[in-house]
């Protein structure tokens, strides 16, 4: 004779886990774990249908999750929304429609760590969908306030288990793809202020030299002046870190007035760039987090 499930719980096929029906929890009070379990799986199962090109109604998910999560549509939008920011804080692309709200819980950070840990949905995101031209104006935007504040020790582990900066340096289709956003980007820039000689010579380095430069482009002031442009690409947002190498570094020291840092983010969703000129210690913090090894 097989165990009864209880009527308040339903059994998750994958997992085995009981998950509650919640029936009777009012929408102010903070999801249960099994709430959260039930949003984060519906969530990706959208991103999926998103980064795959596959039409899907949100309004369907919406109405099926309220069979199973008794809370209202605006609680259900506004954990949609978190779930977002928690996967833009990651460094991994989120969607569209449900635009990142920050102060989420630790428990929902976790329920997302749990869905990541089989599956991240960075592995099939296009980079090969923009539309030229596009408005600079719209892609341009200040760099972000250099204070930090205070992260939780769950986020903190989060973030070095799933290491943003290691996956996009490592991801070479995105690098190639923001590389070509800020190349188009600066053809456009100087054509829009009359420089059309000069944005016929802006030039890819890194696509036809290969690497080893100390920056990826090649570009121009409006008086003919060089700007050396290092472009650092992810999905996540205009806070994700990154990795610079030393060779980038040094550059940046012996050419401060051409050299430029070209941070590209939000590049899955809805792409922006700022850009940092050296000193770049005065911007960002900078610390070593490998050492060559070689015999005596």
């Amino acid at each position: 004779m097989t165990d009864r499930v209880p009527p308040h719980l339903i059994a998750n096929p994958d997992t085995g886990l009981m998950l509650p029906t919640v029936d009777t929890i009012p929408p102010n009070f903070d999801w249960t774990t099994g709430e959260l379990i039930l949003i984060v799986t519906d969530y990706f199962s959208m991103l999926d249908a998103e980064l795959a090109g596959r039409a899907y109604s949100k309004a369907e998910h919406r109405r099926a999750l309220l069979e199973l999560v008794k809370r209202s549509e605006g609680s259900i939008e506004f954990k949609h929304q978190n779930i977002s920011a928690v996967l833009q804080d990651l460094g991994l692309p989120w969607i569209p429609g449900y635009k990142p709200r920050s102060n989420y819980q630790n428990a929902l950070l976790e329920a997302v760590e749990v869905h990541l840990d089989r599956h991240l949905p960075i592995q099939n995101t296009p980079f090969d969908n923009f539309r030229y031209p596009f408005d600079a104006a719209d892609v341009l935007v200040p760099p972000p306030d250099r204070r930090i504040g205070s992260t939780s020790p769950v986020f903190e582990r989060v973030i070095r288990k799933f290491d943003p900066a290691a996956r996009d340096a490592h991801n070479r289709k995105l690098g190639r793809a923001g590389e070509e956003f800020v190349l188009n980007f600066e053809r456009q820039r100087l054509n829009a202020l009359g420089c059309g000689r000069l944005a016929d010579k802006v030039r890819w380095v890194a696509d036809v030299d290969g690497d080893g430069a100390g920056f990826d482009i090649l570009s121009f002031e409006p008086d003919g002046d060089e700007r050396l442009l290092e472009v650092k690409t992810t999905c996540g947002a205009a806070r994700t870190p990154f990795y610079i190498s030393r060779n980038e570094l040094s550059l940046a020291e012996q050419r401060p007035t051409e050299f430029r840092l070209v941070r590209v983010h939000q590049f899955a969703n809805d792409p922006k760039i700022f850009i940092l000129e050296p000193p770049l210690p005065d911007q960002i913090s900078i610390e070593p987090v490998a050492y060559r090894a070689a015999w005596n």
